[in-house]
């Protein structure tokens, strides 16, 4: 009956968009914007989002551990509907495991449950957890950032802040944070944030059959996806400093990594992101144009910084929808397109297609239809979310990614989708309010 009453949506959209060919683009919006209203699917979704961000805080049911990536991303729903108390707790724990040299963690999990083979860190500040972090990352210290930020601006407490955490304050353990990246993941030559080889926003490199701690075989890079996320820590990391010194300094450091992104990795002329700027050398053969790959994810985190323009915008969003058409991928979360080759990846799980290499994540790509109304493009969010929309539906629930024919893969109940999701149909919903 599910498949039926969505077929029967879908056909709605696109008669509703058909008869949108000769009107004004304020009538078709205003007809995208009621259909939006009049959603019901969008509301089940949504409360089964809410539903599932409610009862925890692990990434999904094969991952135990309290994931600061993860966490970013369903943090404002868990806002809405858990204790603000408790949100907050979970946040605290992360600083209890800062390094000396200010690093972030990934994520931490029971002692009793710490036995992945991760290299874990402890802490008398909570005996209770042991910590870890894939070092091939640059996006833990980023992501607590926003994170912090986000739950003062749903909860209004910015006591938070002044919470103190062995003697130093969370305001000052953010600047912390964000100077550890400055210090030791800062290339001077190009003037941005460096990290490993991985497919867009993974954290899987080539070089390991698992991949995902720096060593000798590594092959650094600069990305997208690490400096996209920087940039927003950082703006948002002004706004909550007081210290006006600190202020003008992060200012010009954000600045000066829009302006070297720009330079050094958006291609003017195939209107896309380089998938990676290397230090050195490529982990990949030589006649490999790398260059032919489109990192969806770390596209949409980049419209979330400011990196592009509206124009701009309007051009990556048909280049994904171009590369969906060409790959079969059930929606605009397709990863990469086209994926690496067979064998590029050590890790079994990076096959063409697979995982991290042209996985279709509604994790990143709702993240994209949120940045798509948030610019105005209601009714192009509208229709690209329909795939992910669709398929909570038929499945029953939240997966961490699908296979090009449509099969949900990984951890179920993955909260990460669930936030993104949610959010994303709020930011369609707040859009549809302007045409009435």
């Amino acid at each position: 009956m599910t498949n039926i009453i969505r077929l029967l949506h879908f056909l709605l959209i696109i008669a509703v968009t058909s008869s949108c060919v000769n009107k004004s683009p304020d009538q078709d919006y205003s007809s995208i914007a009621k259909l939006i209203k009049q959603d019901s699917s969008l509301v089940e979704v949504h409360k089964r989002a809410r539903h599932l961000v409610a009862s925890g805080f692990n990434a999904g049911t094969v991952y135990q551990e309290v994931w600061i990536r993860d966490f970013n991303t369903f943090i404002e729903v868990s806002c809405d509907v858990l204790p603000h108390d408790l949100v907050k707790e979970k946040l605290l724990t992360f600083f209890k495991f800062q390094a000396d040299d200010g690093n972030i963690i990934d994520g931490y999990v029971p002692v009793e449950q710490a036995g992945v083979g991760y290299k874990y860190r402890y802490t008398e500040l909570a005996p209770e957890f042991a910590g870890h972090k894939n070092t091939v990352e640059t996006d833990q210290e980023s992501s607590l950032v926003q994170a912090v930020w986000k739950y003062i601006q749903k909860t209004k407490d910015d006591s938070i802040l002044d919470e103190k955490i062995n003697g130093l304050t969370i305001v000052n353990r953010l600047d912390f944070a964000m100077t550890y990246l400055t210090d030791h993941r800062l290339d001077e030559k190009f003037g941005l944030i460096w990290g490993a080889t991985t497919a867009d926003w993974g954290d899987v490199q080539p070089e390991h059959n698992w991949g995902v701690e720096l060593d000798e075989n590594s092959h650094i890079c600069i990305d997208i996806y690490d400096n996209a996320m920087f940039i927003i820590a950082l703006d948002q990391l002004i706004e909550m400093l007081t210290d006006q010194k600190r202020k003008e300094h992060w200012s010009l450091i954000k600045d000066e990594i829009h302006n070297n992104v720009r330079i050094h990795l958006w291609d003017s002329v195939a209107s896309k992101f380089i998938p990676h700027k290397y230090i050195a050398e490529s982990p990949f053969p030589l006649d490999f144009d790398e260059n032919i790959i489109h990192f969806h994810g770390g596209t949409a985190i980049a419209i979330e910084a400011g990196l592009l323009n509206k124009s701009e915008i309007a051009v990556v969003n048909k280049q994904m929808l171009a590369n969906l058409s060409a790959s079969g991928a059930p929606s605009i979360g397709l990863t990469v397109y086209p994926p690496y080759p067979e064998g590029f990846f050590k890790n079994k799980s990076m096959y063409p297609y697979g995982y991290q290499n042209g996985g279709d994540w509604t994790w990143f790509g709702a993240r994209m239809i949120r940045q798509l109304a948030n610019y105005g493009f209601g009714k192009e969010a509208y229709e690209e979310i329909q795939p992910m929309i669709d398929r909570v539906l038929i499945n029953d629930g939240f997966f961490e990614w699908y296979t090009l024919d449509g099969k949900p893969t990984g951890a179920g109940k993955f909260r990460g989708s669930a936030g993104v999701l949610a959010t994303a149909i709020e930011a369609l919903w707040t859009w549809a309010k302007d045409y009435n």
